[in-house]
Formats: C-alpha cells, sequence, structure tokens
C-alpha cells in the first residue's frame, strides 16, 4: 500500500534548502544509483487548494497568458510543482533534484478549471528507467474537484549519471539551418524568468543568476522550460477546446538574455507548437495541441 503524505502549506522556499542539502558530500545524496533502485510508493497529497488570485495574475504577466475565469491550459504545473519536489527532495527518494533535468511534459485537461473551484492534488514518482544520459522516472499527477478528475499531468526527469545504454549509439545532432520568420519572437530576460520563478515556485539555482547556474555547469543562467512551455500558448490560449492534451519536449537549454522564435502552426486536430533559435534553427521546445 502507497504511503501517503498530506501536505498544509505548499511554498517551496524550505523545499529548495533541503535540495541543497542533498548534494553536501557525505550528507546528502549519491551522485550515482544502480540500475536496480526502486522508486517510493509514496502520494505526496494536498487538499481543497484555493488558487490565489495574485499568484495567477502574476503568472499571466510574466506568460502573456490571459487572466480570466478559468486557469490557463499549463497553470496546473505550478499547482502541482511544490508536490513534485516534495516527493524529490524525500529523504527515501534516491535521486538529487537539484541538477535533474526536465525533458519532456504532458498536461491533459478534461474540461476548464475555474479559478474559484478547491483543488485536490495527487502527486507521486513512477516508472524508472535508464536512458543514454541516466535515469529517466516520471511524476504525475492528478487533479481533481471532489472526485471528478479535471486534470492530469505528467513530467519527465533525468538524473544525469552513467548507465548501460551510456555506450549506445548518439542520435545525430539536430541539423542546423537559418529558420522561417517566426509566428512571434520571446525575448526573455533574468529579470522576467525571476519573476517567473517567484509566480511558479520553482526557484532552481539554474535560473535565478548566473553565478549559480555556472556552479551547476551552464554556461549563464536559463530560462525554465516550464516558462516556455506556458509563453508559446499566448496566442492560442483563447482558441483551445475544452478537454485538450499538450505534449512538448524541451530541446537546448535557453541562455539569458534571449530572443528566439516561436512558431504555432495549426493543424488538424489542434497546433504545433516550437521555440528555435533564431540563428541556427535548433529547438528549445517542440509541442502538440491536440482537442480530445
Amino acid at each position: 500500500m502507497a504511503k501517503k503524505v498530506t501536505l498544509q502549506d505548499v511554498s517551496t522556499l524550505d523545499i529548495y534548502g533541503k535540495a541543497a542539502l542533498g548534494m553536501l558530500p557525505g550528507l546528502g545524496k549519491p551522485a550515482s544509483q544502480p540500475a536496480s533502485v526502486q522508486l517510493p510508493d509514496t502520494v505526496f497529497s494536498i487538499r481543497g487548494l484555493k488558487v490565489d488570485q495574485n499568484n495567477l495574475r502574476d503568472y499571466a504577466l510574466v506568460t502573456s497568458l490571459p487572466y480570466g475565469d478559468t486557469l490557463p491550459l499549463f497553470y496546473p504545473f505550478t499547482l502541482q510543482f511544490p508536490l513534485m519536489m516534495s516527493s524529490m527532495v524525500a529523504s527515501d527518494f534516491p535521486f538529487r533534484a537539484i541538477g535533474s533535468v526536465h525533458l519532456s511534459n504532458s498536461m491533459r485537461r478534461l474540461r476548464p478549471i475555474s479559478v474559484t473551484e478547491p483543488l485536490d492534488i495527487d502527486t507521486r514518482t513512477t516508472n524508472l528507467r535508464e536512458h543514454r544520459k541516466g535515469m529517466l522516472f516520471d511524476v504525475v499527477s492528478e487533479i481533481r474537484v471532489g472526485q471528478e478528475l479535471v486534470c492530469e499531468q505528467t513530467s519527465t526527469i533525468l538524473s544525469q549519471q552513467r548507465t548501460s545504454l551510456s555506450g549506445g549509439e548518439r542520435p545525430a545532432p539536430p541539423v542546423e539551418h537559418r529558420p522561417p520568420p517566426p509566428d512571434v519572437v520571446l525575448a526573455p530576460n533574468l529579470s522576467l524568468i525571476r519573476k517567473y520563478a517567484a509566480a511558479s515556485g520553482d526557484r532552481n539555482p539554474i535560473h535565478m543568476g548566473n553565478l549559480p547556474a555556472k556552479a551547476l555547469g551552464f554556461n549563464r543562467a536559463i530560462a525554465h522550460g516550464a516558462w516556455s512551455a506556458a509563453a508559446i500558448l499566448a496566442s492560442v490560449e483563447g482558441q483551445l477546446p475544452d478537454a485538450v492534451r499538450y505534449d512538448v519536449q524541451f530541446g537546448r537549454p535557453m541562455f539569458l538574455p534571449a530572443k528566439v522564435n516561436g512558431y504555432v502552426k495549426p493543424v488538424e486536430g489542434g497546433f504545433d507548437v516550437s521555440i528555435l533559435d533564431r540563428k541556427k534553427g535548433f529547438p528549445h521546445l517542440t509541442g502538440t495541441i491536440r482537442g480530445e
């Protein structure tokens, strides 16, 4: 039977303190784990969560998404994020939270969610498997209004280390080419991304400044993948069906300050979206939006 942990306070300020402790030599979690390691069977929950209207407004401002009577499609990622982090900093969770990489995300909304509806959220980690660059696992969150499931979201996370797949054939790098004229230009800077960090609760050091980003292996601070996944929706949010699925894959980091090309292509059943480097055309994000 799964262990259940119900949270009362969903702030991530204390959580990142625990994440930092998880990296300390001798005190924290090991840098690598055997493929036989198990994920804990724990469900982290919150009950009766009420959306903070000020937070939602701030989120809308930094992503250019509409602030109205229903939640923007990708906003539930922010609501479940403290539970996601809580599961990853738990003492029995085998991998370090800081340094893990968000590779892809799937958001499935069954119907629009009113900003006034109290929400119950359950989050668990599952589906551990090997990858060429480390160990992959999924963080799955279910969001309900009473007994009604209104949203499911899955984040696929990479904990980097050597595995049995590390010596395999590497995929061909993306072909570099100058991309076509964009549908929208996105220009995040460090100030904007810090505001997004405050609104989303994701204060990972790689997003907060150049010095902490360099300490974790990046040339300078990078934009959140979740920010880019939200921001590219701004031009189509009002055109989405009630029941919709949004799948995104994150590519190369978006170093700050950035100016990147955004594309939104109508296709049968929805849209294809992407964010590309303005000069070389390599992807920062690719995604599909489809009605269900």
